[in-house]
């Protein structure tokens, strides 16, 4: 565990290790299973380096404890590592402000959200149902109001679920592929993949 005091700034990623069927797998439904890794693997790699780039700021990896071995091998020495307490995404976002006490919200197109930061650790903001739903940020939000948190929030986003948002993902990416190396070169080679498929299909 990464001890801080109180003026450091500390980004946590929520992460998982690489591996076939337990990462992106709402992506899986329309993809093969080896490619949905290797592009989680590139997302997470371009994160990391995003992460690290930020002036004064600390970036550590949140993660299962079953698979912290394997993410402190992919993260090397610039970037901590630690075992989240409990099971699943509302457990893991428990231990980043038990762990670190770092209101934002970074609220996505699909109803859930990206980001979440706030000054003190409120063990209550998590609790219930609703993590990875169309419904976890009004849920979030519901539990804010509860424990009488004022919230902010930053520009809506999109997440990467489903094969649409690759899509959308790929054009941003091509204008601008510096942003994500990795995953851009990974998305090329999709798009590629994807235009030869629809030229066989259409020569059936």
């Amino acid at each position: 565990m990464l001890h801080l005091n109180a003026t450091d700034r500390t980004l946590v990623i929520m992460a998982k290790a690489p591996r076939p069927g337990m990462v992106k797998t709402r992506l899986a439904q329309s993809l093969p299973a080896e490619a949905v890794t290797e592009l989680y693997r590139c997302l997470l790699q371009d994160t990391v380096a995003m992460a690290q780039s930020l002036p004064g700021v600390n970036v550590a990896i949140m993660c299962p404890a079953s698979d912290l071995k394997e993410l402190e091998e992919f993260a090397g020495d610039e970037t901590s590592v630690v075992a989240q307490q409990g099971y699943g995404l509302a457990a893991a976002l428990r231990s980043v402000f038990e762990g670190f006490a770092l209101p934002v919200v970074g609220p996505t197109h699909d109803g859930g959200y990206y980001l979440v930061g706030a000054k003190a650790a409120h063990a209550a903001l998590f609790d219930g149902d609703g993590m990875g739903t169309t419904g976890a940020l009004d849920a979030l939000l519901a539990r804010a109001r509860k424990l009488q948190l004022s919230v902010g929030f930053t520009v809506p986003f999109y997440d990467i679920d489903v094969e649409e948002d690759l899509t959308r993902l790929a054009a941003e990416l091509e204008l601008a592929p510096a942003r994500a190396p990795r995953t851009a070169g990974w998305l090329k080679q999709w798009k590629q993949l994807v235009a030869q498929l629809r030229t066989a299909a259409g020569g059936l």
